[in-house]
């Protein structure tokens, strides 16, 4: 029987903004059901990572393939189609505050509707049932029709993940899904991210500040200092001298003489 694709494969990938790299020389596979975690400092390249891994961002040089597809040379439609089996929740969450719940959690659907089915559903509301599953899963059923910007921000994140739930793709990309959490709603939203991803088989992917987190909830941890790949191995064989060289501080370069 024959191994399972990856879902993702990056090959001899480097990715410059301007002549400023951020991703130097990246080889990286991953597989169908994975949980996979990649940690470092801020500006290790974390997030411009999963940026290529959703097809939003090109690299400089190598190959990014999606689904057995190299990126590069899809037609904009082609891309599209790949990118709606990508869910991605973002740092900033990306939810319009001034919405109810379920209008944020249909934008899952957007991928799928016609332009009519989407403005109809902003005046009577599409797939409620759907959407009422998704925040079910989620934990607050309770908020369908509460204005976004009423809800705390745990429960603002759970709405961003239910809006994933509904696009019901085949892998989840979560960008520092914590950083703006409290240590109880952190554990809360990681517990969550890691049971959904147990439960529907999904392949989770997420950037992480916090080692624990990574050692605790994912299969795999990739570390990332300065735009490469420091180390990748399974969580458990993440050792605290690899935890120190990744957030090793470099110390200031002497300047030279001047005569």
């Amino acid at each position: 029987m024959n191994p399972p694709a990856p879902i993702f494969a990056l090959k001899n990938v480097s990715k410059k903004f301007g002549q400023i790299p951020s991703l130097v020389d990246i080889n990286l596979e991953i597989y169908p059901g994975e949980r996979v975690a990649f940690v470092g400092s801020s500006g290790a390249g974390k997030s411009t990572l999963l940026s290529l891994l959703n097809g939003s961002s090109q690299p400089s040089q190598g190959e990014v393939w999606i689904l057995d597809r190299n990126i590069a040379r899809l037609r904009p439609k082609s891309l599209r189609q790949v990118q709606r089996q990508i869910g991605t929740i973002y740092q900033q969450l990306h939810l319009v505050d001034n919405l109810r719940v379920i209008h944020n959690v249909n934008a899952g659907h957007l991928g799928r509707w016609s332009f009519w089915q989407a403005a109809v559903s902003l005046i009577y509301p599409q797939e409620v049932e759907t959407a009422t599953k998704a925040l079910i899963q989620v934990g607050i059923p309770e908020k369908l029709y509460d204005r976004t910007d009423r809800l705390s921000g745990g429960q603002q994140q759970r709405v961003a993940i239910a809006r994933v739930l509904v696009q019901d793709p085949v892998a989840i990309l979560a960008d520092e899904p914590i950083s703006s959490l409290d240590p109880e709603r952190s554990r809360e939203i990681m517990n969550l991210l890691r049971d959904l991803s147990e439960e529907t088989g999904k392949t989770l992917i997420c950037s992480l500040h916090a080692i624990e987190y990574a050692r605790s909830h994912f299969q795999r941890v990739i570390g990332l200092r300065q735009g490469r790949i420091l180390f990748d191995a399974p969580a458990g064989e993440v050792s605290a001298a690899m935890v120190e060289e990744l957030y090793r501080i470099e110390p200031p370069r002497r300047q030279g003489r001047q005569g």
